[in-house]
């Protein structure tokens, strides 16, 4: 197929105020398409209001409401419109296609930004801010504080607009930075993450206890009471899943990507409108075969995954740390090996509308029997107004529901 041209991606926005905007792709299909778009959608701050949806194979049309996370009236829709465009295949935007056209299966550059500059409540938050704005995905992250009151930050990110590798994308970046952290200074540096910096992009090792407690089946900081029905009499050629659950953020990128991660292929579905906080869903699937999933195992196994990812698809705890409080918060990654978007951005948010400080942050990568984990730990400061010992259970209530939309 040829390049298909802007069409294959509209922008309508909502005929009043605060009404949603729609979103329609229609492209050629590939397996996991719809999990990237979502994705995509998710990583750029919108919720996913309802949505349509229908592939066949060989051709995808999906229809989404969307709405900025912080009810925003200013909105970037063109780059949105890039980035899916980006997605589609045989579909390069005229924005990317120079740049995938000879580098379609190239993985993206990994950069290291360092900067240094003096300390203050939010200043993680704020620099996260900036980058996300600007398309950037953050990997790795190393972020310490000196005995003088300074931070050093470093960051490995991959650039979505993949610029970053010139001057004008670099000095763009550090402008954005300085403007924003003003009278507190900032040197910063960005440079390509080669094999010398490897050193410091290791994750350190979860103590054993730690990992017990995170990683164990009685975690119950995040919880989401679901209805999943099978019938596989009402449709000749698909098995019908009914959905009912509490709406949170992310829901339908999770039942999308598990769907992939299973190689359970969504023909069609309906993403409803929540009624009174919950949401039904519809969706007509077919075994890697072609067929309905028939065999009671497979069913079993796939409905029991699916509970999990959509009940508990992050888990966030505290423990100690020495003398000091240190945050974990984990989510599955994905078989293509991606993390779930956003998570430092939400974090780093609500530890900032709490007047908390971090004291440094690491993100990584923890691997148990089954499945890897992306792991954020934050060791968290004491401060005398705001005891951590006592404020422990608020501290995880207020980051679930800022990470679940709640």
């Amino acid at each position: 197929m040829g390049i298909l041209n802007d069409d294959a991606v509209l922008i309508e926005p909502g005929k009043n105020s605060g009404d949603p905007t729609m979103v329609t792709v229609n492209c050629p299909d590939e397996s996991g398409l719809g999990s990237t778009l979502c994705r995509i959608i998710l990583e750029f701050g919108l919720s996913i209001t309802k949505a349509d949806f229908s592939t066949d194979g060989r051709w995808c049309y999906i229809v989404f409401w969307v709405s900025p996370d912080n009810g925003s009236s200013r909105f970037d829709w063109d780059s949105l419109k890039n980035r899916l465009l980006s997605a589609c295949p045989s579909c390069l935007g005229s924005y990317y296609s120079s740049l995938q056209s000879s580098n379609v299966s190239k993985p993206p550059s990994l950069y290291l930004l360092k900067f240094f500059c003096r300390d203050r409540k939010g200043l993680l938050h704020d620099v996260t801010k900036v980058l996300t704005e600007l398309e950037f995905t953050i990997q790795r992250v190393k972020v310490t504080t000196t005995p003088d009151g300074r931070v050093l930050d470093m960051f490995f990110i991959t650039d979505a607009m993949d610029l970053l590798h010139t001057k004008q994308r670099q000095t763009k970046t550090c402008d954005h930075l300085t403007a924003v952290l003003g009278e507190h200074g900032v040197s910063c540096e960005i440079e390509l993450a080669g094999p010398e910096l490897e050193s410091l992009q290791r994750f350190s090792a979860l103590p054993p206890e730690a990992a017990d407690e995170l990683f164990g089946s009685d975690v119950t900081s995040i919880s989401n009471k679901v209805v999943l029905t099978v019938d596989n009499h009402l449709s000749p050629a698909h098995t019908l899943l009914h959905i009912n659950c509490i709406d949170q953020k992310g829901l339908f990128y999770d039942i999308l990507r598990t769907s992939k991660d299973c190689d359970v292929h969504i023909a069609y579905g309906r993403f409803s409108s929540k009624v009174k906080g919950y949401r039904n869903l519809d969706l007509f699937v077919r075994g890697t075969d072609g067929k309905k999933i028939a065999d009671p195992k497979h069913q079993d196994s796939f409905c029991s995954r699916l509970k999990e990812e959509i009940s508990c698809p992050l888990r966030v705890i505290i423990v100690n740390r020495g003398p000091d409080a240190e945050l974990l918060v984990a989510n599955p990654v994905e078989l293509s090996g991606k993390g779930r978007p956003r998570v430092f951005y939400d974090v780093t948010l609500a530890l900032k509308s709490l007047g908390i400080c971090i004291f440094s942050a690491e993100i990584g990568r923890h691997s148990t029997s089954d499945r890897q984990w992306e792991v954020y730990r934050f060791l968290l400061e004491e401060r005398r107004e705001f005891p951590l010992d006592r404020a422990r259970n608020q501290i995880v209530d207020r980051v679930t529901k800022t990470l679940m939309g709640w």
